[in-house]
């Protein structure tokens, strides 16, 4: 009993004991929690940042020894105030804030997904405003966590853990630090009147398009990096009902802001260019629009036909203010060069002949390159509103961007006109990289159109006495959110008085249809919707030609099917309802800002345009056993043109005569058979009259280069529409089959692609069955041509 008393009594001191160390803990550890201020201080002296004398900080709590590391590490976006007057420096910090806060510090151009969290047990208690900076902390081996697998998000840091932190940081990464500097350069490309995310054509909200939708990815990439600049590569002003409404119905006026600039004007853009489409409504439109443009519109290959001066401002120096890695500030003076296709002088010939000349772009910004370096340019941008074309270089030609990349001189490019992305595509050309997005070692972004992408071009800068150096460069693309509804609402606001009228204008009834009008089988039949629109340009030229010279010429039409998916998703489709057609439905059905031309043909040249158009297959082999895809995906929709008037058949079991580019790849092969005009053989010499639209009376397509006779009659084809649908008020929407594919014998595993859509609108008899989803909204179809 007294050894057990003993041992009692030895076990209560000790309870005492423990009992006072762990009442005596939460003093002790208070006393080493680390505040906010401690750590930036501590942070910002490990960095060895420079300091200023903190007055341009406007936070009220913060004292004057703290306030220039509070200052440098705000400049860098390192840390930020509760609010505009308060830091909140004696606010104990907790170890998600610390490593939020280090991994900011980590220059990296790559980002890591919020996934790399779910390793943490208790990560749903990770404040969601840091997942980024701490998926990033994990991603660059920063934040690894404790033994257990949790990483206590809330727990207070200790001195002991701020020092590790910031030494790790020291130890195994480049801080941000030294006379070094990030250039971002961000682009947008073939917006085409894209602002609002809105489908004017459909007539409501759409999330996958518009500069509304862009703008948040922008301001998420300026928030990363300040030290940005912000460029738009033209096709601005035309392409959906809000260009034509603002062209046509509510004109601009002297004075007035246009709202394509206004739009651009929000997201504070520091720069455009003009693309082919700026020209469609004519210079004297052009020059209104770009009199009041708060920002520079360049142009460096378009001159004045009289004078031979350049027409436009062919470049611009931007002073850029960038801060450095220590928090110094600087000036990067920025040159931009702007150039178009030169092909505007065909595609706008009625606006443009005996106005304006359009050099070669290439030739263009190697003139001025040097003149822009000698006014002092740091860094040279180039906004190449042109193709990204090939390794072979011709003057003259409209894609040209591959052989801006070997332009030594030049750092950065910013490309658009095929409505594609780079990075992404285009992979098949020498010297790509596409993990840095690179065209032979040339940063360069194409970012889709509409508003679909950002592009981001990231220029590593160092200084060199007075000089900075661009060391290196990367490129990337960032797809906006379709499945968001954040919006960057300035956009909206800036064009909210057009968008609206629009919208109005659009719903204007004009016919009516007895049944729906699609595109999503155009181009393996012969379509009801390019049907429409080839009916209506016949009975335009008809009333025309009457009482002329070729008043008894047989007329035929040519249309394509404008919207049938291609590069543009599986929901890139006409599809109007049965009932009112409104002017909205007109635009959908044609979608170009085109004007009506005629073309006096042979019955050769007709041939020779079809076998063009007949390229738009690819070759199947009658004895394969396999699947074969009979769509050539290279080849441009808008580029598949439906002769109304003739009847003709497709053989596509034997090579096309003409490549995508209307190059002669197989003389000898010949696609299309009996082709017949009221039921007789089309001879050679026979002469037609063929309605169209200017792009193509004025394009190099075979056939139609050798026009006897051009017609510009100066009127819009989609006016033309609403005119035909006024005057007959209700239509039956039916093809005519003037075109078939000719008979494959033996079995067939034909297969295309249109959109998922389309199932339940397959045409009774058609020989078309459903197969299974496809990528991006599409699906596959079969299809037996008997």
């Amino acid at each position: 009993m007294a050894i057990s008393r003993k041992i009692s009594m030895i076990l209560a001191a000790v309870v005492l004991v423990l009992s006072g160390l762990f009442t005596a803990v939460p003093t002790q550890a208070a006393a080493d929690e680390v505040t906010r201020g401690e750590f930036i201080k501590h942070l910002v002296t490990s960095l060895k940042l420079d300091l200023g004398d903190g007055s341009t900080i406007s936070f009220k709590d913060v004292d004057k020894e703290l306030a220039p590391y509070v200052e440098a590490a705000y400049n860098l976006k390192l840390t930020s105030g509760k609010s505009k007057t308060v830091f909140a420096p004696d606010e104990k910090l907790s170890r998600e804030q610390a490593f939020s806060i280090a991994s900011r510090a980590v220059m990296t151009d790559k980002v890591y997904s919020t996934g790399l969290l779910r390793n943490f047990k208790d990560n749903r208690y990770l404040s969601k405003s840091l997942l980024k900076d701490l998926a990033k902390g994990v991603g660059i081996g920063l934040l690894k966590g404790y033994g257990d697998g949790t990483v206590k998000p809330s727990k207070p840091v200790s001195p002991g853990e701020m020092r590790a932190i910031v030494q790790r940081l020291l130890k195994e990464y480049q801080p941000v630090g030294g006379k070094n500097v990030t250039l971002r350069i961000l682009g947008t490309s073939d917006l085409h009147t894209n602002f609002v995310n809105y489908d004017y054509y459909q007539d409501k909200v759409s999330n996958s398009l518009g500069l509304a939708k862009t703008g948040v990815l922008i301001e998420q990439a300026r928030q990363e990096n300040s030290n940005s600049l912000l460029f738009d590569n033209g096709d601005l002003i035309q392409g959906t009902p809000f260009g034509g409404y603002k062209a046509t119905v509510d004109p601009i006026e002297e004075g007035e802001l246009h709202p394509a600039y206004a739009a651009l004007d929000s997201l504070n853009f520091d720069a455009s260019t003009l693309g082919n489409h700026e020209f469609n409504f004519g210079l004297d439109y052009l020059d209104e629009a770009l009199d009041d443009a708060p920002f520079p519109v360049l142009n460096a290959n378009v001159y004045d036909a009289e004078t031979n001066e350049n027409r436009y401002e062919p470049y611009t120096i931007i002073d850029k203010e960038v801060v450095d890695g220590k928090g110094k500030k600087h000036t990067i003076q920025v040159g931009v060069i702007g150039v178009v296709a030169p092909h505007i002088m065909k595609w706008d010939r009625a606006h443009l002949e005996g106005k304006v000349t359009a050099e070669d772009a290439v030739e263009s910004v190697e003139k001025f390159l040097p003149e822009v370096e000698k006014a002092g340019a740091d860094v040279v941008v180039v906004l190449s509103h042109s193709g990204m074309g090939d390794e072979t270089h011709e003057i003259g030609e409209e894609d040209i961007t591959y052989q801006l990349s070997e332009v030594e001189g030049v750092d950065a490019i910013i490309t658009g006109h095929n409505h594609d992305v780079f990075p992404g595509s285009y992979g098949d050309l020498k010297n790509v990289d596409q993990q840095q997005g690179t065209i032979n070692g040339t940063p360069v972004v194409m970012p889709g159109n509409f508003g679909s992408h950002l592009g981001i071009i990231d220029l590593q800068l160092s200084q060199k006495g007075k000089e900075w150096n661009v060391e290196s460069g990367k490129a990337q693309l960032r797809e906006i959110d379709a499945e968001s509804d954040v919006v960057a609402q300035q956009v909206i606001d800036a064009v909210k008085e057009t968008h609206e009228a629009t919208i109005e204008y659009v719903r204007s009834p004009v016919g009516e249809t007895t049944a729906p009008i699609n595109s999503y089988f155009s181009l393996v039949q012969d379509d009801p919707s390019v049907q429409i629109v080839n009916n209506a340009q016949t009975w335009y030229v008809e009333q025309q030609v009457a009482g002329t010279a070729n008043a008894d010429l047989p007329i035929l039409s040519a249309a394509a099917p404008f919207k049938a998916g291609g590069r543009n998703g599986g929901n890139y489709y006409t599809d109007i309802a049965t009932g009112e057609i409104a002017i909205k439905n007109v635009a959908d059905l044609y979608v170009f800002d085109n004007t009506v031309f005629a073309l006096k043909l042979t019955g050769k040249d007709v041939k020779e345009w079809l076998e063009m158009s007949a390229g738009q297959f690819q070759q199947i082999n009658p004895t394969a056993t396999g699947e074969q895809p009979l769509i050539n995906n290279d080849f441009r929709t808008y580029n598949f043109d439906v002769l109304d008037g003739v009847t003709y058949e497709i053989d596509v079991t034997v090579p096309a005569k003409y490549d995508a580019e209307g190059v002669l790849a197989n003389p000898a092969s010949n696609r299309i058979k009996n082709l017949s005009y009221e039921g007789a053989p089309v001879t050679d010499a026979q002469e037609f009259l063929v309605a169209t639209n200017n792009y193509r009376a004025t394009g190099n397509f075979p056939g139609v280069t050798d026009a006897v006779e051009v017609i510009d009659y100066a009127y819009e084809n989609r006016q033309v529409i609403i005119d035909y649908l006024l005057e007959i008020g209700t239509i039956d929407p039916s093809a005519d089959a003037n075109w078939k594919f000719a008979p494959i014998a033996g079995d067939q595993n034909i297969v295309f692609e249109t959109s998922a859509n389309a199932q339940s609108l397959i045409p009774e008899g058609s020989g078309i069955t459903y197969v299974a989803p496809a990528a991006n909204d599409f699906a596959k179809y079969r299809i037996v041509i008997e």
